[in-house]
């Protein structure tokens, strides 16, 4: 599955320092308008994944997308770059796609792990990002005391042995479940093909980061006006999460999908689809 109609962004620039960082990660832009959505793919998902979304907002928005380092078309001679040691490492791979593209009034999409990394990314560039939009997104997937994020620490222990032991067999029973078993097949092949273009070692690093962090201190200081976006029966991040951000969040509106599934982009696109396009319509106040 491609983006239709997608370039590669390092074609349109000149300067080799620039053109470095957008092929690092397999940068591609689409679209037009003033406006820029710049898509943060959540755990183990390449940029292919918001195809179902793209084909509807290109015709009014500026797109740019993009494959996290050890995902997708990343250049993975980064992986082992000391900066990934924490989840600021890819924070910072968001700004510099941004200041490479010398974006600005950008909207941040991001998913899952991708919502976070698009939330710390928002919060430390305000100049960049004027909204955020946040698909089933999660600060902290253990449970804690008046807190409840879904996960018992044995559990996710139990995840990385598990990756440790067949990586290929624990990522197709893993997007099976993300997907839901009510909707098709070919869905839970779309991201099984993504985790199988992983590197199995920033897959492991990634759960170390998001899925045993906290980063729920860091949710108050996002000022942007927030849309999240979650389905009603989501296997990652309960209904209790997306309700906690809400509380915590000083600009956010929260919408609750039908079905199941922890990728409303895939199984609800045109949902997701409708409710991004209305938040888009709202004028973001400068200054938050």
């Amino acid at each position: 599955m491609s983006l239709i109609n997608s370039v590669p962004a390092a074609d349109l620039v000149a300067d080799e320092t620039t053109r470095a960082v957008l092929q690092r990660h397999n940068v591609r832009v689409s679209g037009a308008g003033a406006t820029t959505l710049l898509f943060c793919n959540g755990f183990n998902c390449e940029q292919q994944v918001w195809h179902l979304l793209a084909a509807g907002l290109a015709a009014d928005y500026h797109l740019v997308f993009f494959d996290q380092m050890g995902v997708g078309q990343s250049d993975r001679s980064y992986c082992a770059d000391s900066r990934y040691l924490s989840l600021d490492g890819f924070v910072q791979d968001v700004l510099e796609i941004c200041r490479a593209l010398q974006l600005r009034d950008v909207v941040v999409v991001g998913h899952s792990a991708g919502a976070l990394v698009a939330i710390l990314a928002a919060i430390q560039a305000p100049e960049i990002f004027t909204k955020t939009v946040l698909l089933a997104a999660s600060p902290r997937y253990l449970n804690a005391p008046n807190y409840y994020g879904g996960f018992e620490a044995k559990d996710l222990q139990d995840m990385l042995v598990e990756m440790a032991a067949n990586y290929q067999a624990w990522a197709n029973t893993f997007a099976t479940m993300m997907i839901g078993q009510a909707h098709a097949t070919a869905l839970s092949h779309e991201l099984i093909e993504c985790s199988s273009n992983t590197d199995p070692r920033m897959a492991k690093r990634m759960v170390e980061l998001v899925f045993l962090g906290d980063y729920r201190e860091y949710i108050p200081k996002l000022r942007q006006p927030t849309l999240l976006l979650q389905c009603a029966d989501d296997p990652a991040a309960p209904e209790e999460v997306s309700v906690y951000l809400l509380k915590q969040l000083p600009h956010a509106a929260l919408l609750m999908l039908p079905g199941a599934g922890h990728c409303p982009h895939l199984t609800t696109p045109t949902q997701v689809l409708a409710a991004i396009q209305r938040f888009l319509k709202v004028p973001a106040i400068k200054g938050r």
